[in-house]
């Protein structure tokens, strides 16, 4: 299990500013069975463990001066909007007798035979998945292998996917996770349609122009004028 060390943060409201500058985190500890504890961590080294382990994977927490380890969850950390970099995060310790619910991440590896050998198109249709497990039994994401999509309309369900006994999927079973779809020729379905309505309208103002000749002329009933100056109508 990965270990991050902590500690506990005397700088609050707008003195945390002053943390940031050194490359120091500022960070909340809570949980249903812990004290709120405001803290803090090296930048560095809460991104290096958050790269590793996720946001779903518990990892041990360990505050300077207190004996006691922490299994906690990255939770909620926010980032600055410009640079990306982190600028808080929470520590969330769950009771590891309660199942809880994550969003998984999907994860896809491998090469699909159908879109290498028949030029299919790839669809990842989900993204990530939630799911219900004890916290100690979250995977940090869910690895698919996509080697198995060799020919074209090939497709993988939820139902297909490998988790560890214990963790339950809430999703549908057969819901398509990712496919391959055949190839279109979509240049030609798409100017078929626009060159026979360009027919339909050359046809139309054919046989319209005498009538708009007459209109011009002002032989045409129901023309509005116009002013020469805005060309609005004139009401």
């Amino acid at each position: 299990m990965l270990t991050l060390s902590a500690k506990i943060r005397k700088e609050v409201g707008k003195k945390v500013k002053n943390l940031r500058e050194k490359g120091i985190l500022p960070a909340v500890l809570y949980g249903p069975k812990v004290k709120n504890q405001p803290l803090e961590v090296d930048l560095k080294e809460f991104e290096k463990i958050r790269k590793e382990a996720g946001e779903n994977t518990l990892i041990s927490l360990e505050l300077q001066g207190v004996k006691e380890k922490y299994l906690v969850l990255i939770h909620e950390p926010v980032a600055d909007p410009i640079t990306g970099v982190p600028t808080h995060v929470d520590f969330y310790q769950p009771s590891l007798e309660e199942k809880i619910e994550a969003n998984i991440p999907i994860v896809l590896e491998g090469e699909a035979l159908a879109v290498k050998d028949f030029g299919g198109t790839l669809i990842k249709n989900i993204s990530e998945v939630r799911v219900k497990a004890f916290p100690q039994n979250l995977p940090k994401e869910i690895v698919i292998n996509i080697g198995n999509l060799n020919v074209l309309e090939d497709r993988i369900l939820v139902k297909d996917l490998k988790v560890l006994e214990g963790v339950e999927i809430l999703k549908g079973q057969n819901e398509i996770v990712v496919s391959v779809a055949a190839p279109e020729k979509v240049e030609e379905e798409l100017a078929k349609p626009v060159e026979e309505k360009v027919e339909e309208v050359k046809v139309v103002e054919k046989e319209k122009k005498p009538a708009d000749a007459e209109a011009m002329a002002g032989k045409g009933e129901g023309v509005p004028a116009k002013s020469a100056a805005g060309g609005k109508e004139k009401k």
